[in-house]
């Protein structure tokens, strides 16, 4: 543990859908004096993402499903186009992963490569995201998708190019999305 940290107390605040936490510390500054801060820190748990390519025919698949969070800040529709995602519950990332792919996009997906993990929002929540890409094919697909119990999830192909081209007009605005995309263009769909 970080020597110029000390956790003074930690108390619940929320614990309704995932857990909201209010933190007291003690931080020694690059000065060396102590400062006394707090903060809250929302734990939703740790999740996968993965980005389906056919390098072949130069497409992507994606989902898109509503987000309150987005509707209640902005996004008229709520509606966010993204890659399959989802928290690994008690899984490893790459079972999560593959769990998810299944559920949200009815593909079973043979080999998946992992390529990264990023904290996706460090100033308030905790969790780490696992980024992954596979490619899938027409002959991998086992079901409609959609996902499970209330979820409502459309399935989306796109050609790589349009996908791009949304990131750029803002037709896609998840931070996910775009960092697998633009991987995808200096490491996959490379010309």
């Amino acid at each position: 543990m970080n020597p110029d940290i000390e956790i003074v107390k930690t108390e619940v605040l929320s614990d309704n859908w995932y857990v909201l936490r209010k933190v007291s510390y003690r931080m020694r500054r690059n000065d060396g004096t102590w400062v006394e801060r707090t903060r809250e820190a929302y734990d939703r748990g740790n999740g996968a993402t993965i980005l389906l390519y056919d390098l072949g025919r130069r497409t992507v698949l994606l989902t898109r499903q509503f987000r309150l969070p987005t509707y209640v800040n902005g996004n008229d529709s709520g509606m966010l186009l993204e890659t399959c995602a989802g928290l690994l519950d008690a899984d490893n990332p790459e079972d999560c992963i593959r769990r998810e792919t299944r559920e949200e996009t009815g593909y079973e997906i043979r080999e998946v490569r992992k390529l990264f993990e990023a904290y996706m929002s460090p100033g308030s929540v905790t969790e780490i995201l696992h980024f992954f890409a596979a490619e899938y094919s027409a002959a991998e697909r086992i079901g409609e998708g959609g996902g499970i119990d209330d979820e409502d999830i459309e399935v989306v192909e796109m050609g790589f190019d349009a996908a791009l081209d949304a990131v750029r007009t803002g037709s896609i605005r998840d931070a996910k999305t775009i960092l697998l995309l633009q991987y995808a263009a200096l490491n996959i769909f490379v010309r």
